[in-house]
């Protein structure tokens, strides 16, 4: 089954009333199922609005770029829904070194508030007996990733992360992989300039990742600059099995097997 791992159908950038065309044009596609991610209390009931739907999933947590505007018990607010079977791990959560902080922050002060709140998604997941979805990002150079990746080594033997949208070098997936945790390659892999990411991709093992459009962001070629959307995710899927030199219906396959056996699907009936 073809599954995107993760997207944002709660996100401004989708009209509700446009959520039924977006999941018919996923059908479409062969799309069978979509996780779809809350980055904020704000939104975190719509994403589990948009979660009664068969076909769909949610993640609730706190993305490192909206920590600022989150209660520090905003986590803890979250325990709530872990056991509603339309949650299907924890996250969006991670660290953002990219972006500066915002006005009023001191950066040491944001990025230590980043990883107290990482810290706190990983608690959580460990008691709710849940997984967890990781985001990282820098400038130049890993320290996100080196960071997110120390606090991972601390949890991963009662908590699976997956790195998501990941665009570093073989020897980070390694680190990844070796820790017990997975991978995603999103419309990135499909970019002209990202000759890593597809080497990356090309040495990951089945059952080492997932695909994802992490839409309405980041479309794949030959939608590129244009809004995401999860039907997308099959472009990224020929991409990939084209360039690993295996069919897109066995890519489909693993993937699809990795996705159900980290998210652990409940039934909501």
């Amino acid at each position: 089954m073809l599954i995107d791992s993760h997207c944002h159908l709660a996100s401004h950038r989708f009209q509700p009333a446009e959520i039924p065309v977006l999941l018919e044009n996923a059908r479409l596609a062969g799309v069978g199922r979509m996780v779809t991610l809350a980055t904020s209390l704000h939104d975190l009931h719509p994403n589990l609005v948009i979660a009664e739907n068969p076909v769909v999933h949610t993640c609730i947590g706190i993305h490192p770029c909206d920590v600022h505007h989150a209660p520090d018990d905003a986590v803890s607010q979250l325990s709530a829904f872990t056991a509603d079977p339309r949650v299907c791990a924890i996250g969006e959560t991670g660290l953002d070194y990219y972006h500066p902080a915002p006005d009023g922050w001191d950066e040491a002060v944001f990025r230590e508030r980043q990883l107290d709140f990482l810290r706190q998604h990983f608690e959580l997941a460990a008691s709710a007996g849940l997984n967890i979805v990781i985001h990282t990002r820098d400038k130049t150079g890993y320290a996100s990733f080196e960071d997110a990746l120390s606090i991972y080594q601390k949890y991963r033997t009662v908590v699976r992360a997956v790195f998501h949208c990941f665009i570093g070098p073989w020897e980070n997936a390694r680190c990844v992989l070796d820790a017990g945790g997975l991978v995603s390659f999103g419309g990135v892999a499909t970019f002209k300039n990202a000759r890593e990411v597809r080497e990356t991709a090309a040495n990951c093992p089945p059952g080492s990742f997932m695909l994802e459009t992490d839409s309405p962001y980041l479309a794949p070629e030959p939608h590129r600059g244009k809004r995401n959307e999860p039907a997308y995710v099959r472009h990224v899927a020929d991409y990939l099995a084209a360039h690993r030199g295996e069919s897109t219906g066995a890519l489909e396959r693993h993937t699809g097997e990795t996705a159900k056996n980290f998210f652990r699907f409940r039934p909501k009936d």
